[in-house]
């Protein structure tokens, strides 16, 4: 017996009718390998692929959508706690809520914040949806993730120190360490903050320099913009009496609180310590002051000439300079 005739040969079929359903179907309606075959890369791996970047962007605009209502509520209301400083301002004597004076700073830490969020959830999404669409075309992801880790370790070591800017930018945002037109102590910088970026700072100083200061590069920070400033005033009487000198001074310092121009500066009102230190040359008096952060150099410069004049009114101010006068040994008359 011919065993060709014995065994009969297995029916045709299509090669992914057993992995595919909508294949499959097409095969038992047409009985077509060809139409069947064609079916899936013609009419089901279109479908599939758009229907990955229709969700890829409605997940990107959902996402968008919930980042701008917390950067918008941010702004109008209550600060969430990831957008909390690490340092409650006082800016005012009359303000309870500090947060209620410096809405556009909150707002603009939001917008940044906001933007980098975005930024990330874009390249997050359509990263997804670029690995299932190839996916789709049969490739083999997992040299491709491999080689793409490796790429991404030899970025990371090569550019560390970008990686730790990004990074310092970033915390810098999130706990408000300073923002634009802050007075701060950067180390080798001090000045006004002009810029605030993921990467780079720049400070303009005293002598108009700009500094462009990487994020990373920054160790510590001294804020002299944010909350309240403390006014520490020294002021020399030489060996007059202490006494005398204090109720002037108490007296100067009561003007320039009441003064309406000053009045909203202030924190709490003026105090005269009293005696701070005894030296050769006489005694020291201290007088400080707790005003704003933006009124601190205001008050400073009244109080230091109110404390001057009332020093000079009450003639103590004299006193200190014949204390300096020192007198000379006589000299030998001539020819005696």
């Amino acid at each position: 017996m011919n065993l060709a005739e014995a065994s009969p040969s297995p029916d045709p079929t299509a090669s992914c009718a057993k992995n595919d359903a909508f294949c499959g179907w097409m095969w038992d309606v047409t009985g077509s390998a060809w139409a069947a075959e064609g079916s899936t890369y013609l009419l089901v791996k279109p479908l599939r692929i758009v229907a990955i970047l229709l969700l890829a962007v409605l997940a990107r605009y959902l996402l968008h959508k919930l980042i701008s209502r917390l950067v918008r509520t941010t702004s109008e209301s209550s600060v969430p706690a990831i957008l909390k400083p690490l340092r409650q301002r006082t800016p005012t004597a009359a303000s309870a809520d500090p947060a209620s004076v410096v809405p556009e700073r909150r707002r603009q830490r939001a917008e940044a914040i906001g933007s980098v969020l975005r930024s990330l959830v874009t390249a997050f999404v359509f990263s997804i949806a670029l690995l299932m669409v190839l996916e789709e075309f049969n490739f083999n992801l997992g040299p491709l993730l491999a080689s793409a880790g490796i790429l991404g370790l030899a970025v990371g070591f090569g550019a560390q120190s970008l990686v730790k800017d990004l990074l310092g930018g970033l915390f810098m945002l999130l706990e408000d360490q300073y923002g634009v037109g802050d007075i701060v102590d950067l180390g080798e910088a001090t000045g006004v903050v002009e810029s605030v970026g993921l990467r780079i700072t720049t400070v303009r100083d005293a002598r108009g320099v700009l500094w462009y200061i990487r994020n990373g590069e920054i160790i510590r920070v001294g804020n002299k913009s944010q909350g309240w400033a403390m006014i520490m005033i020294d002021m020399p009487i030489g060996f007059a009496d202490a006494g005398e000198a204090t109720e002037v001074l108490r007296a100067a310092a009561a003007t320039v609180y009441a003064d309406p121009d000053l009045a909203e500066k202030f924190v709490e009102a003026p105090e005269v310590l009293g005696v701070e230190s005894v030296t050769v040359e006489g005694t020291v008096i201290r007088t400080i002051a707790k005003t704003t952060a933006d009124g601190q150099y205001v008050v400073g410069r009244e109080l230091r000439r109110r404390l001057t004049e009332a020093l000079a009114s009450a003639g103590i101010t004299a006193q200190l300079v014949a204390n300096r006068v020192f007198p000379r040994p006589a000299t030998p008359e001539s020819g005696s």
